[in-house]
């Protein structure tokens, strides 16, 4: 797989059936190891380790309805009141963080009503945050540790 912008971290890898498997520590199962998949695993252990968000408050593949297409958010962080705070989505390496990357996002926060919008391919990370009651966002000179994120 492809060196990401990002720290490297023991990943469990197997392969069955000809097909390489990583294990996801917040779905505690083994999942398709596509580039995609890479780019989440990294950037949500690094968002662990590194911006201490926890654990148990990071929800991958989170499922929502827009349009009456149901969709998935790669994944949402929640507040430790239970309400959802960011919604991140991460694309392949290879896939440029476009303007459609950041409307396929916003779309999804009509969902949730976040406050910060994520976007990374691995190699860029995009972070966004809302201002006030409008539709106004800010982009962020860095991804926000968790402790930081309600204040």
């Amino acid at each position: 797989m492809q060196s990401l912008n990002l720290p490297a971290f023991p990943f469990r890898i197997r392969e069955e059936e000809d097909k390489k498997q990583i294990f996801d520590i917040f779905r505690r199962k083994f999942v398709s190891l596509t580039p995609e998949e890479w780019v989440r695993q990294h950037f949500l252990a690094w968002l662990h380790v590194q911006k201490q968000y926890p654990l148990g408050l990071i929800a991958v593949e989170v499922s929502l309805k827009y349009h009456w297409m149901q969709k998935r958010a790669d994944a949402i962080i929640y507040g430790t009141d239970g309400q959802p705070l960011m919604i991140v989505e991460c694309k392949a390496p290879s896939v440029k963080l476009s303007q459609d990357v950041f409307d396929q996002i916003a779309r999804y926060n009509f969902n949730f009503g976040v406050k910060y919008l994520l976007v990374t391919n691995g190699l860029v990370h995009y972070c966004c945050l809302k201002k006030g009651e409008g539709n106004d966002w800010v982009f962020l000179e860095e991804v926000p540790d968790y402790p930081s994120l309600n204040g």
